[in-house]
């Protein structure tokens, strides 16, 4: 195991923010560590790098265990925090050898060339780090992570406040990354989870509420059919959820388009079809799509 979490605890004054939970992570692994605000992910993630001590348990990586030689443990996990701690004032290169002399690199300037062609930071290299978006910001925070080579990527958070086309880009770098290295990434973005990772640990309350891979987690776990309708016209919803089998129906932020919900055995679309010739209304466009993950994250996370 490239990862083992045994019984960890972890308690401010009254709040335990962990409750001795226990995880296992193989080696070349994408997991998701999803959870809301304040369910313990970031906590999680402090300890397994060292930054914070658990009230009890243990985490070993590659063997090393955080109770004996942290700086080992330091050598192997490249961490990007959630708040990315970069110096505003200094250049990308520069900051790369910085951080590429913290850990006594050796050919240090081929490595910070080959980080700066890993993360597409070529173009943005004699900048100042405060001159950049914040996309390219996460990059240069990517490339600290990744400089060491480490055999473990922590990232806390990596694509918050990003717009679609820095999300799409840090998403296929991450990855990227992900195909040599142990990845652990922490989100509540369910889409972030399904487009990167292989597994999903969801974490609630400081507990770990489910623990699969992706495809059993969106599919077989969450018995629910969501059918997306958009109609030529606005219908009043207390309708659409009075048609047979309709467990719930929400009204989208695109004009005359409904979300209704039906459990996996029961399927609503000949009703709909039916419903729409009675009321007079046009069906523009349906469409299925089975159980979510961020279905699965609600209920258990409620």
């Amino acid at each position: 195991m490239s990862i083992v979490v045994k019984d960890i605890t972890k308690i401010y004054g009254t709040q335990k923010a962990l409750d001795n939970i226990s995880l296992e992570i193989i080696p070349g692994e994408v997991v998701g560590l999803l959870g809301p605000n304040g369910a313990g992910k970031s906590t999680l993630m402090k300890i397994i790098t060292c930054y914070l001590p658990p009230t009890s348990g243990d985490v070993t990586v590659y063997g090393e265990s955080i109770h004996g030689d942290n700086l080992a443990i330091k050598k192997m996990i490249g961490y990007l925090p959630e708040q990315n701690p970069l110096y505003q004032e200094m250049y990308v290169r520069e900051y790369l050898e910085f951080i590429a002399g913290l850990h006594h690199i050796e050919n240090r300037q081929k490595r910070i060339v080959e980080i700066i062609d890993i993360t597409g930071l070529g173009n943005e290299r004699h900048k100042k780090i405060g001159a950049l978006s914040k996309g390219y910001r996460q990059r240069v925070g990517l490339g600290q992570a990744l400089i060491h080579d480490p055999k473990v990527l922590i990232l806390d958070e990596p694509t918050s406040g990003l717009d679609p086309n820095q999300l799409a880009e840090i998403r296929s770098l991450i990855t990227e990354v992900g195909k040599q290295k142990t990845v652990i990434l922490s989100t509540h973005i369910m889409q972030e989870v399904e487009a990167m990772c292989k597994r999903a640990v969801i974490i609630n309350k400081g507990n770990i509420v489910a623990d699969k891979h992706i495809s059993e987690l969106s599919g077989s776990d969450v018995n629910t059919i969501t059918i997306v309708v958009e109609f030529n016209g606005e219908t009043p919803v207390g309708k659409l959820k009075a048609l047979k089998g309709v467990n719930n129906v929400r009204k989208g932020e695109g004009e005359n388009i409904y979300f209704i919900e039906s459990s996996g055995d029961s399927d609503v679309r000949p009703l709909i079809f039916r419903y729409a010739v009675d009321e007079n209304i046009e069906v523009l466009s349906m469409k299925k799509e089975e159980g979510k993950l961020e279905e699965l994250f609600r209920n258990l996370t409620k």
